[in-house]
């Protein structure tokens, strides 16, 4: 992503865009099964003008033991044509989710090595509440060649790095999940199994870094945020909640407020909760 473009835009600078060629929106809304949604069906039904469907619930790597996986990079590549975006394009992505999925959408193509990729600031709720157009239908547009994706510099952080850094302490933890997921002690409400934590973890529940418009809050009280939660930014930090998409709302807001030496646990909870040998936490601290 260069210095010049993102990693937030507004809705007026997108509306200001209208028509410009080189700008290919993207809606990335996905949402928790219990929200009984169906994004594509309300893509249909209205989205910004111009917007393509990025089909998140379909982005993922199968091959990997991780539950919804990050895709790789020629997954990414290959979705990308198959919505005509080039490689010239600037992208913007957005999402109509409680879950704020459009960030997942952000850390998924910059952690493929796509750049120029930024996240509409209010998402289509904010767009929607200003009165600005909204289109209706699939849309239409010319599939382009896939290009080649390469990452050099990896921010995802696995089970065995999390086993590893129990031991080490390196890297502090932060959970982006509710307090009562957190610190709770009975069945984790959204994907099953136990509630608790990460030996260690700290908790920033995700929905606190934003405006009551849905922005994201400045960069100095995003930095204060991190910190009443107990995190120090002078050491390096991982991300995690249930299954890596509100984690991935914490990493870009870290990333706004200037702090970049933080990682993704992908598999989150979902999948340390999973495993009988890793250790866990329970209760209030």
């Amino acid at each position: 992503m260069t210095d010049t473009f993102g990693p937030l835009v507004s809705t007026a600078w997108l509306a200001d865009q209208a028509g410009s060629g080189d700008v290919i929106v993207l809606d990335a809304s996905r949402h928790l099964p219990a929200a009984g949604r169906d994004p594509r069906a309300e893509f249909e039904a209205g989205h910004i003008p111009g917007a393509r469907f990025l089909d998140l619930a379909t982005l993922t790597d199968a091959s990997s033991e991780v539950p919804a996986a990050l895709p790789r990079p020629e997954q990414v590549a290959q979705a990308l044509a198959e919505l005509g975006v080039d490689e010239s394009a600037r992208i913007v992505v957005y999402d109509d989710s409680a879950v704020k999925t459009s960030a997942r959408a952000w850390f998924a193509l910059t952690q493929a090595g796509v750049r120029d990729v930024a996240v509409l600031d209010g998402g289509l709720a904010k767009w929607r509440e200003e009165g600005r157009t909204l289109e209706a239908g699939a849309g239409e547009y010319a599939a382009t060649k896939p290009r080649a994706l390469t990452n050099s510099t990896p921010k995802v952080a696995s089970k065995s790095d999390m086993l590893a850094n129990c031991e080490s302490g390196v890297s502090q933890v932060l959970d982006a999940r509710g307090e009562d997921r957190v610190f709770g002690s009975g069945i984790d409400p959204v994907h099953g199994g136990q509630n608790g934590r990460i030996p260690g973890a700290l908790n920033l529940p995700f929905g606190k870094v934003f405006n009551e418009d849905g922005t994201f809050k400045s960069a100095p009280d995003l930095r204060t945020l991190f910190e009443e939660a107990g995190v120090d930014l002078s050491k390096p930090l991982v991300t995690t909640c249930g299954s890596g998409v509100t984690a991935s709302v914490l990493l870009l807001a870290a990333h706004i407020a200037g702090k970049d030496d933080v990682r993704l646990y992908d598999g989150s909870w979902q999948e340390w909760e999973a495993d009988p040998d890793t250790p866990k936490e329970q209760g209030p601290v």
